[in-house]
């Protein structure tokens, strides 16, 4: 056997025992914790969904998913963090809509693409969006609402998490349909941060998932006046949506998903993919988010969350031209 005979043999029977250690890898996924990267700050919706699903999978899977929460730059610096990991399942990213499909076209030159660097494993929930108002606005209604601020272009403000949130977009929407004219003010940290600036009157309104303010809705801090959802939730069973209302565009809130990095080995995006849809059937986890105003919501398979994740990167990029919202 010549030397070149002798070389292809040993390269072909190292990369035999590459896929060989591979695929044993997988089959004994997970053999040590798991980084659960949370790319915002801890009390907003994404870390809610985190600290609820993160633990389930540790009891499923036998192995920490350890939550590290990486706030900044509407979620790109924690999607950058996750997407610069090895593709082993051993960093798994919380995403939510602002993160994963509407940053792609508000942030044209950010490095990470993530339809291209990310594989979805499940959509986790749809959290409800809901319009509230600080109990000084004299209004009860969203038409109300509308009446006042129009009578006062420029004197109100409202809340958001940053500039690509969903919330603030479709907030964005509904007040340039409706002929308002409302200051934006965005908070760092996610949904407590805003929330916080609403009960304390910095704000006059706020668009957020209702679970960061339906604790103080009870108290009376806080007046919700339309929701974003394909009907009325029974915490709120008195708030008609926002198509009720007039804005037939909004009808889906804020969700959630479960993301690995492209290339990971895909047994162990499917025994993630199984873990999740045990999980989501929890009793525990479905009172948890039916409290928080949050409904669970799983994929049949990671190329359905594919598809779903495509559908929604488009709709949010007319959204964003249309509003000019593009950061150069």
């Amino acid at each position: 056997m010549n030397r070149v005979s002798q070389r292809i043999l040993i390269a072909t029977a190292c990369l035999l025992g590459a896929g060989a250690a591979q695929a044993q890898s997988a089959e004994s996924y997970p053999a040590r914790p798991v980084r659960a990267i949370v790319p915002f700050g801890p009390g907003g919706a994404t870390d809610f969904v985190a600290r609820i699903v993160a633990p389930k999978l540790t009891q499923e899977l036998g192995q920490s998913f350890v939550i590290d929460n990486r706030a900044g730059a509407a979620g790109n610096i924690g999607v950058e963090l996750a997407a610069r990991a090895a593709p082993d399942g051993y960093t798994v990213l919380f995403g939510n809509v602002g993160s994963m499909a509407i940053n792609p076209s508000v942030f044209p030159k950010f490095p990470i693409s993530p339809m291209r660097d990310f594989i979805g494993v499940s959509i986790l929930s749809d959290m409800t969006i809901g319009i509230a108002i600080h109990p000084s606005v004299p209004a009860a209604t969203i038409k109300q609402f509308i009446q006042f601020a129009k009578s006062r272009p420029g004197e109100l403000n409202y809340s958001s998490t940053g500039a690509s949130s969903a919330s603030r977009l479709a907030f964005e929407f509904v007040t340039g349909k409706a002929g308002m004219k409302l200051a934006h003010i965005p908070y760092k940290g996610g949904g407590g941060a805003a929330t916080m600036a609403l009960l304390s009157g910095e704000v006059a309104a706020t668009m957020l998932t209702v679970s960061s303010f339906i604790p103080h809705v009870k108290t009376g801090r806080v007046k919700v006046v339309a929701v974003v959802a394909p009907e009325r939730i029974p915490q709120l069973p008195d708030v008609p949506t926002l198509a009720e209302s007039g804005f037939p565009e909004l009808t889906l809130g804020s969700w959630h998903g479960l993301y690995v990095l492209a290339g990971t080995p895909r047994q162990i995006i499917d025994r993630l993919h199984a873990a999740v849809l045990k999980v989501m059937k929890d009793p525990d986890v479905n009172e948890r988010y039916k409290a928080a105003g949050a409904v669970v919501s799983i994929s049949r398979s990671p190329e359905q969350f594919a598809t779903f994740m495509k559908a929604q990167t488009e709709f949010w990029e007319k959204l964003v031209q249309g509003l000019g919202a593009v950061e150069r």
